[in-house]
Order: C-alpha cells, then sequence, then structure tokens
C-alpha cells in the first residue's frame, strides 16, 4: 500500500509510535510534518471527512492556543474551527494515518492499524 499519509509531529511519541508501527511492517507512508507544512481550510474538510468526526473533535484541548482562541465556545461554527486549525497546526490532534478513501486518528497508535488491509 503506497498510499499512506502520516499527518507526524517527531516530538511526540504517539506520533513516533505510529510511525514505527508502519516502518514495521514495511510501509513507507509519505510523512507530513503538519507543523512545518500545516493544512489548509479545504485540506482539513477532506481530512474530517475521511475521518469522520468535527472540526471539534481535532483539537487538541490543552494548547495555550485552544485557551487563548477561547475554542471552547460551543457557539464557534465548524468553519471557524477548522480556520483556526489551519491558522495554528499545533490545535490539531495527531497522529493522523489517511489513505485514499479514509482515514484515522492514532490514539492509541494501534488504533492506525484498523485501517489497513
Amino acid at each position: 500500500m503506497t498510499d499512506l499519509t502520516l499527518y507526524h509531529n517527531p516530538r511526540c511519541s504517539k506520533s513516533r509510535g505510529a510511525l514505527e508501527l508502519l516502518e514495521a511492517r514495511g510501509l513507507a507512508p509519505t510523512v507530513v510534518r503538519y507543523l512545518e507544512t500545516p493544512l489548509n481550510t479545504a485540506q482539513l474538510k477532506a481530512l474530517l471527512g475521511k475521518l469522520g468526526i468535527t472540526a471539534r473533535q481535532l483539537l487538541r484541548t490543552g494548547e495555550d492556543e485552544y485557551k487563548t482562541l477561547d475554542l471552547a465556545d460551543a457557539t464557534l461554527s465548524e468553519a471557524q474551527v477548522i480556520a483556526a486549525i489551519a491558522a495554528h497546526p499545533k490545535l490539531m490532534e495527531r497522529p493522523i494515518l489517511e489513505t485514499a478513501d479514509k482515514a484515522v486518528m492514532g490514539r492509541p497508535p494501534e488504533k492506525i492499524l484498523e485501517i489497513l488491509p
């Protein structure tokens, strides 16, 4: 399987664990260091569609930006939350493994195995 993309933060132990799981199976995903190459709003919408979750479910609520931007405000629209993640990629939960038609959040890292053949 070559159509694997891993949204990765090398400083995150869960993200490193997911990459190690893939490599141990002989898989070489395209690694996107999303903090260096942030996803734009269209890419985030597509990824959320594959994940089957809302933008709010993709948020890292422990980040300072979450508090600073008042993202706990339930009146914020999906588009506003997506825009916040696009502008502040640190807010995006990781790791995420994406295939051509689906994606899964690797928390715990073993969850990525669910979408592998």
